[in-house]
C-alpha cells in the first residue's frame, strides 16, 4: 500500500514566507546551506552561472536576488555535498535499485566515478575514461548509425549541443531527438506555418510596455516563478492579465516579491484580472469563442460606419486568409462553444472585451497548449487571435511560448534536429569535409517506436530521464533491455541509470554551476532562454568530483574513440578553449551568432535576429497566415463516463526531478499518487476524499494501461476532468496518442475510465471485483 497524502487548505501567495522556507528547506537538505547562499547570488547574473532550471529571460539589471524558488531548489540539488561513489553501487544490485522512487534515487547525491554495468552481479563497476571511452566507439562502430539515438536534455550548453549533433553526423546519424519533443515541438511547428519562425516573438522589455497580458495553459508558480516579477509589475500598473486554465494556479492569483519587506507584510498582488478554468483541452474553443466576438464587433463596427475593431491596415499588408477564418468564426455555435470551452457565453465575451480594449498584447502558453492531440491547431489559433489587432511586432505584443528547461530552445538553434530542412548540412559539409546523412531521423515517439520493434540498438543520452519521461513506460522498460548499447551521460542516478542495456556505461559529468578547468584555463559555455536571447554562464563552485568530466569533454572523448581523425576538426583544440566552440558555432550560423565570443555576456544577453519581430515573415507566401483550424473542437461527449486527465507538475520538483512528495500550492503532502477530482464528480460517482481509485486508459488498442492506489483529492476542476502527476501517470499514455503534427506526447487530455479500488480484505473474501464507479 502506497504512503497516504496529507491534504490541508493552503491559501497563501505564491512566493513570500512559503517559498523562503522551502529554499532554507533545501539548502539544508543539501547540506549546502552556507555554500548555497553565496552562490544564489551570482545566479542569472552577469558574469555567474545561468539558471539550471526553467529558461525564463534574465533582465540587463537583475534583482538582487535573481533566482526563484525552484532555482534555488535546482542549484542546491547539483551542489549537494552529497555523492554516489563506486562503493555505493557495490552495495546495491540494479535489481534493489529499481524499487525506489524517483526521489531517494536521485537524493543520493552527485555521481562521480564512470561505471560499467556488470550483468552477471547485477551491479555498476568503476571503470577508467579511456577504457570506457574506446569500448563505447567499439559498440558504436558495429552498430548501424541508423539504429543510434543521441538524445539532448535541455541542460546541455550550446557549447555541447553543437560538439554532439557535429560528433553524430560525422558518425552517420540524424536521430537527435530532445525534450522538445516532448513539450513544445508543437511550437516549433506551428509558428513557422504562419509567422516564419520557430519561437517567440515576445522579449522581456515588451512586458513593460504592453497594456494586455493573455495566459493559456501555464502554471507560472511552478514552470517559470521568475516571470512573476515582470507580471506583478505589469499588475501594479494596472495591466489586465486574462488566464484560461483548468486549475486555479496560486502564481496567477496573487504573489508577493520575497525581496519586497512591505510585500511580505502586505499580502501581495493581485495577479490575474480573470481566470477562466476551461474544461482541460477547452483553450481553442475559449480562442475562437473571442474571435468570433472580434470579428462580429468589427462587422457591427462597419456597419455603423464606426472606427474598425481589428487592426484593417495591418491584415492587409502583413497577413493572408483573413475572410475565410471570418467567415469560419461567424458560422460557430455559442452553444458548442460553451460546451466546447467549459465557459460560458458571458465569460468569453468578458475577456473579448478586455482584448479588444489594447493596444498591445502579449499572449503566453506553455504545455497545457502543447501537449494536446490538437496541440498545433491552438497554438495556431493563439497567433489568429493576434493578428486580429495587429498584436505581432509591435512594442509590448506578442507571442510568447514559455519553453521548460534552460536551453531546450537553444539546442535547436544549435543542430539538435532530427529533421535535417533544420539543420544546415551544406554548411556542416563545407566546414569538415564530410558528407552528413540526409535521411530524416526519429523523434522521441519514433525512438521509442523503434525501440519497442528491436529496431534501435544504441541509446546514448546527453543528460535527461528518457526512460521516465516518455509515455507507455509499461511497454518501454522491458524494451529497453533488448538495447545493445546504453551511454548515460549525467551527474545524479535516475531510473534511466538502473533499467540497463545489454552494455550499459554511466558517465559522470560536471553540472553548470562547477568551474570547468580546462587546458585554456576555467571556461564559460552559453545558452539561449525562452525569448531567443543568448546568454553566457561560468561556473562558481568547486566540482564535487574528481574524476567527472564536463560535457563538451565527454563528447570529444567519444567522438575521438569512435570516428575516423578528421583534420578540420581538433576536438582536443575545442576542449582547451570553448570559444574555439563558439567560433565555429558563428561560422556555421553567422546571422544568427554574429560576434558570439564578443557579446556572450551582455546584460540581458544579445538576442538572436527574428524577422517576426520586424514584421517580415518568412513563410512561403511572405504573409503571416489567419489559419481556419482543421480539427472540429467538437464538444465532449457526456455520458460515455471517460475523463480527460491532465498530466502536471508539483511544486517541489522539475520535470522528472522529485525535490520531495510534496505539492505545497495544492495542500498535498508525502505523496505524489493522488488524482484531483470536482466533488460533483466525486458524489456522482460514490467517491469520498480519502478513497482510492485506479485509472484506465480508454485506448481500444488491446494494451492494458492503468495505475491503482491514486488517493482522491477533491479539487476545483472542471466537470468531467481530473489531474495526476507527471511521470508517475505517463504509463496511461499511449504512443499513439500525440499532438498532430508535432508528435509531442498529449499528456493533458489523456482518455481514462475511473475504477474505485476495493480494499484488500474485501477482494481476499472474494465479495466483488473492482467496479466502475
Amino acid at each position: 500500500m502506497r504512503q497516504k497524502a496529507k491534504v490541508e487548505n493552503y491559501d497563501a501567495p505564491a512566493g513570500g514566507w512559503g517559498s523562503l522556507n522551502a529554499v532554507i528547506h533545501i539548502l539544508t537538505q543539501e547540506e549546502v546551506a552556507l555554500l548555497g547562499s553565496e552562490i544564489l547570488l551570482k545566479q542569472n547574473k552577469p558574469g555567474g552561472y545561468m539558471c539550471v532550471s526553467c529558461s525564463w529571460a534574465k533582465p540587463a539589471s537583475p534583482h538582487p536576488f535573481e533566482f526563484c524558488e525552484n532555482g534555488a531548489k535546482a542549484t542546491a540539488w547539483e551542489i549537494t555535498g552529497k555523492v554516489v561513489t563506486p562503493e555505493f553501487f557495490a552495495r546495491h544490485t540494479l535489481s534493489e535499485l529499481r524499487s525506489w522512487s524517483d526521489h531517494k534515487l536521485e537524493e543520493q547525491g552527485r555521481l562521480t566515478n564512470p561505471m560499467r554495468y556488470d550483468p552477471v552481479s547485477d551491479k555498476y563497476v568503476a571503470v577508467d575514461w579511456g577504457v570506457a571511452f574506446r569500448e563505447i566507439g567499439v559498440e558504436l562502430n558495429k552498430l548501424d548509425p541508423r539504429s543510434v539515438i543521441m538524445y539532448t536534455s535541455g541542460r546541455a550548453s550550446l557549447e555541447a549541443s553543437y560538439m554532439y549533433q557535429l560528433f553524430g553526423r560525422m558518425y552517420g546519424t540524424n536521430n537527435f531527438p530532445d525534450s522538445s519533443n516532448m513539450c513544445h515541438e508543437t511550437t516549433s511547428v506551428a509558428l513557422p506555418q504562419v509567422i516564419g519562425v520557430p519561437v517567440g516573438t515576445v522579449q522581456l522589455k515588451d512586458f513593460g510596455d504592453t497594456d494586455c497580458i493573455f495566459f493559456f495553459g501555464h502554471n507560472t508558480t511552478t514552470n517559470a516563478p521568475r516571470m512573476l516579477h515582470p507580471l506583478q509589475e505589469a499588475a501594479q500598473r494596472g495591466v489586465p492579465i486574462v488566464t484560461f486554465n483548468p486549475l486555479r494556479e496560486r502564481g496567477l492569483e496573487r504573489f508577493v516579491n520575497p525581496q519586497n519587506p512591505l510585500q511580505m507584510i502586505a499580502g501581495g498582488t493581485r495577479i490575474s484580472t480573470q481566470y477562466h478554468q476551461v474544461r482541460v483541452g477547452g483553450d481553442a474553443a475559449a480562442m475562437i469563442g473571442i474571435c468570433k466576438c472580434v470579428i462580429e464587433s468589427d462587422d457591427l463596427a462597419q456597419a455603423n460606419g464606426m472606427p474598425r475593431v481589428v487592426d484593417a491596415d495591418f491584415i492587409a499588408q502583413h497577413t493572408a486568409g483573413f475572410e475565410e477564418f471570418a467567415a469560419f468564426c461567424r458560422a460557430q455555435d455559442w452553444n458548442a462553444i460553451e460546451r466546447a470551452s467549459g465557459l460560458t457565453r458571458a465569460a468569453v465575451i468578458d475577456a473579448a472585451n478586455v482584448y479588444m480594449a489594447a493596444n498591445a498584447v502579449i499572449a503566453n502558453y506553455g504545455m497545457g497548449v502543447t501537449q494536446h492531440k490538437h496541440g498545433v491547431e491552438t497554438a495556431k489559433m493563439i497567433v489568429n487571435l493576434l493578428l486580429l489587432r495587429g498584436n505581432i511586432g509591435k512594442p509590448g505584443a506578442g507571442i510568447s511560448p514559455i519553453r521548460g528547461h534552460s536551453n531546450v530552445q537553444g539546442q535547436r538553434t544549435v543542430g539538435i534536429s532530427e529533421k535535417t530542412k533544420l539543420v544546415p548540412l551544406d554548411k556542416l559539409a563545407e566546414l569538415y569535409g564530410f558528407e552528413p546523412p540526409r535521411w530524416d531521423g526519429l523523434s522521441t515517439v519514433d525512438a521509442c517506436e523503434g525501440i519497442l520493434k528491436g529496431d534501435v540498438r544504441g541509446f546514448v543520452s546527453l543528460g535527461g530521464n528518457f526512460v521516465r519521461a516518455i509515455p507507455e513506460r509499461l511497454l518501454m522498460e522491458p524494451a529497453w533491455s533488448g538495447l545493445r548499447l546504453s551511454v548515460q551521460i549525467a551527474t545524479k542516478l535516475n531510473r534511466s541509470h538502473i533499467v540497463p542495456g545489454e552494455v550499459t556505461y554511466l558517465l559522470p559529468c560536471l553540472g553548470r554551476i562547477e568551474v570547468d578547468e580546462q587546458a585554456g584555463g576555467a571556461q564559460a559555455v552559453s545558452m539561449e532562454d525562452s525569448t531567443a536571447c543568448i546568454h553566457g554562464s561560468r561556473g562558481q563552485r568547486k566540482p564535487v568530483a574528481e574524476h567527472a568530466l564536463s560535457e563538451p569533454a565527454i563528447i570529444a572523448g567519444l567522438a575521438k574513440a569512435t570516428l575516423k581523425p578528421n583534420p578540420k576538426v581538433d576536438w582536443d583544440v575545442w576542449i582547451a578553449d570553448y570559444s574555439r566552440v563558439r567560433d565555429a558555432i558563428e561560422r556555421t550560423y553567422p546571422d544568427q551568432f554574429k560576434d558570439f565570443n564578443k557579446r556572450m555576456f551582455e546584460p540581458g544577453g544579445f538576442p538572436r535576429p527574428l524577422a517576426a519581430r520586424e514584421r517580415k515573415w518568412k513563410t512561403p507566401n511572405g504573409k503571416a497566415n489567419f489559419t481556419v483550424p482543421k480539427a472540429a473542437f467538437a464538444p465532449p461527449k457526456e455520458s460515455d463516463g471517460v475523463y480527460e486527465l491532465m498530466t502536471m507538475r508539483a511544486d517541489g520538483q522539475f520535470n522528472t526531478t522529485i525535490y520531495n512528495e510534496d505539492d505545497r500550492f495544492r495542500g498535498i503532502a508525502g505523496s505524489r499518487y493522488v488524482v484531483l477530482m470536482n466533488p460533483t464528480d466525486m458524489e456522482a460517482d460514490g467517491l469520498k476524499a480519502g478513497d482510492t481509485v485506479t485509472l484506465v486508459t480508454e485506448a481500444g488498442d488491446g494494451v492494458e494501461r492503468s495505475l491503482s492506489e491514486l488517493q482522491v483529492v477533491p479539487y476545483d476542476i472542471p466537470r468531467r476532468s481530473i489531474a495526476g502527476y507527471y511521470p508517475e501517470c505517463n504509463g496511461l499514455i499511449p504512443l499513439w496518442h500525440y499532438a498532430e503534427g508535432s508528435k509531442v506526447p498529449a499528456a493533458k487530455s489523456v482518455p481514462v475510465r475511473v475504477f474505485k479500488d476495493v480494499p484488500p480484505e474485501i477482494i481476499e473474501g472474494g465479495e466483488m471485483p473492482i467496479s466502475a464507479t
